[in-house]
C-alpha cells in the first residue's frame, strides 16, 4: 500500500501556524469578544453571562454538588474551609447507561432521569433530612442562563435525547425530583457551566485568576468581565469559545466539518479539541495511505504514538501491511503537527482575552485555570501553549502561570452555592 509523500508535505505545511497567524488569531478573537459583549451580529462568540462573580477564598460551609456533563454523573459533599482551602467529604459517581438501563436515550423520560439524579444526591448525603443543605449544580450542556439558579436547556448534545427537558429550567426539574424522593431539605441554589466551575475553583485558591478553560474532548474558555462599559454585568462570561469562526481552516478541516454532526459550527473546537483531533488524524491517515475504510484513532492513541515509537510502528504495520521506520516517524510528526497547532490556536484565544482584560495597559501577572485531558496528557501541548503566549505577548507572558485544576466541576459547584447563599 503506497504512502502519498506529496500529500504528506502539503498536510504538514498547512498544519504549521506561524507567529503571524497566531498574532492575527489573537487580534480577531479579541475583536469577536468585544463585539459579542456589545451583542452585535459580527461576533461568533455567544458571550453568555453566568450571573456569578469570583469568590474571595474565604467562603465557608458544607455544600452539596451535582456534576452532570455526560453519561457519568457525580454527586459530592464538599466542605469549604476558608483561607482558600476545601475538602471533599463524600462522592458518589454513577453511569446513566448500563446493561440494565439507559437514561439518556429517547425512550427514557424526564422523570426517570431526574429521579435518578435525585437518588444519587440522596446517596451522597446518606439521605440526611435533618437540616437544610444547599446544592450547586455544574450542568455542561448548552443552556440559556437567566439567573444564578435558572438555566434552560437549549438543546441536548453528547448523544442525549431524553424528551421533555429541552427548554426547561434544569434546577426546577431537579428540585421537583428531590421533593419526590423525600429530600425537600436539599435546595438547589446555583447552576453553572463546567468552564465557569474551573475558574471558580482556581480563583478560590489563586485570587489573581481571571481566565478558565476546558481543554479536553471539547474546548471552551470563560473569563471574569469587569469592564463598566462592556454592555454585560460584572460577572464571569462563558464565551463558548469553541464556536470562534475567524480562523482559516485547511481543506481537511473543511472536509471534517462537512461530515460532522453540525456543519458550519464550532470552528475552533474542531481544530483544537481532543475529539476532533482524533477524527482528523484518522481522516488524514486514510488519505495518505489511500485506504478504502477510514481507521479510528483517538487523541489518546495520538498521545501514545508520540510517546512511544513502538506504537507508531504498530500503526504503520496495521495500515501499510509492514513496519517501516521512516513512515513511523512521519506518523509521529503528523501527530505532533496536530497537537502543536491545537496548542498555538488555544494560546492565541487566551492572549486575545488577556488583551481585553488589560485594556490599554499591560497584561498583569496571573494564573490561568485549565482542566482537561488534552492539556494534562498530550505531549507537546503545555510547552507550546507557553511558547505561543511568549510569541504573542512578549515579556508580559512571563507573569502567566497556567494551573491544572482537578475536581473543578464539583468544587466549583460548591463555591457557586456558597457565593449564591452568602449574605450580600
Amino acid at each position: 500500500m503506497s504512502f502519498d509523500e506529496k500529500l504528506y508535505a502539503e498536510i504538514i505545511d498547512s498544519l504549521t501556524v506561524g507567529k503571524d497567524y497566531i498574532m492575527e488569531a489573537a487580534r480577531a478573537f479579541r475583536w469577536d469578544l468585544e463585539q459579542g459583549l456589545k451583542q452585535t451580529d459580527y461576533s461568533s462568540l455567544q458571550m453568555l453571562p453566568s450571573y456569578i462573580g469570583l469568590p474571595t477564598g474565604q467562603e465557608k460551609g458544607e455544600f452539596l454538588t451535582l456534576d452532570f456533563g455526560g453519561s457519568n454523573v457525580r454527586a459530592a459533599v464538599i466542605r469549604l474551609l476558608g483561607n482558600s482551602q476545601y475538602e471533599i467529604l463524600r462522592m458518589v459517581e454513577k453511569s446513566l447507561v448500563t446493561d440494565e438501563y439507559n437514561l439518556i436515550c429517547s425512550h427514557a423520560t424526564c422523570e426517570e432521569l431526574f429521579g435518578f439524579l435525585a437518588k444519587i444526591i440522596g446517596e451522597a448525603v446518606e439521605y440526611n433530612k435533618d437540616r437544610v443543605l444547599y446544592l450547586g449544580h455544574t450542568f455542561s450542556f448548552g443552556s440559556e442562563q437567566r439567573s444564578i439558579n435558572e438555566a434552560h436547556l437549549i438543546k441536548w448534545a453528547k448523544e442525549f435525547a431524553v424528551p421533555g427537558v429541552e427548554g426547561q429550567d434544569i434546577n426546577a426539574l431537579l428540585t421537583k425530583a428531590l421533593v419526590s424522593v423525600g429530600l425537600e431539605n436539599i435546595r438547589p441554589v446555583a447552576i453553572i457551566n463546567d468552564t465557569v466551575a474551573v475558574l471558580l475553583t482556581a480563583a478560590y485558591s489563586f485570587p489573581d485568576t481571571r481566565l478558565g478553560s476546558i481543554y479536553a474532548t471539547g474546548h471552551n474558555t470563560c473569563y471574569m468581565e469587569q469592564m463598566p462599559d462592556a454592555g454585560r454585568p460584572a460577572c464571569i462570561i462563558n464565551m463558548e469559545s469553541g464556536g470562534f469562526s475567524k480562523l482559516v481552516p485547511t481543506p481537511w478541516d473543511v472536509q471534517l466539518d462537512n461530515e460532522s454532526e453540525q456543519p458550519g459550527r464550532q470552528r475552533l473546537e474542531k481544530m483544537v479539541s481532543g475529539r476532533y483531533m482524533g477524527l482528523l488524524f484518522s481522516k488524514l491517515l486514510a488519505q495518505l495511505f489511500s485506504l478504502t475504510e477510514k481507521p479510528s484513532f483517538s487523541a489518546v492513541d495520538m498521545s501514545a504514538i508520540m510517546d512511544n515509537p513502538e506504537k507508531a510502528h504498530a500503526v504503520v504495520e496495521q495500515l501499510n501491511g509492514r513496519a517501516d521506520d521512516e513512515l513511523s516517524e512521519k506518523i509521529r510528526e503528523l501527530c505532533r503537527a496536530l497537537a502543536i497547532r491545537s496548542s498555538r490556536l488555544v494560546a492565541a484565544t487566551w492572549a486575545g482575552t488577556l488583551w481585553h482584560l488589560a485594556g490599554r495597559g499591560r497584561v498583569s501577572a496571573q494564573h490561568i485555570a485549565i482542566d482537561g485531558s488534552v492539556y494534562q496528557h498530550m505531549p507537546y501541548v503545555k510547552e507550546n501553549v507557553m511558547r505561543a503566549l511568549y510569541e504573542i505577548l512578549g515579556e508580559e507572558a512571563a507573569g502567566l502561570e497556567p494551573v491544572l485544576i482537578k475536581d473543578g466541576s464539583s468544587v466549583g459547584a460548591a463555591i457557586a452555592a456558597a457565593v449564591a447563599t452568602c449574605p450580600k
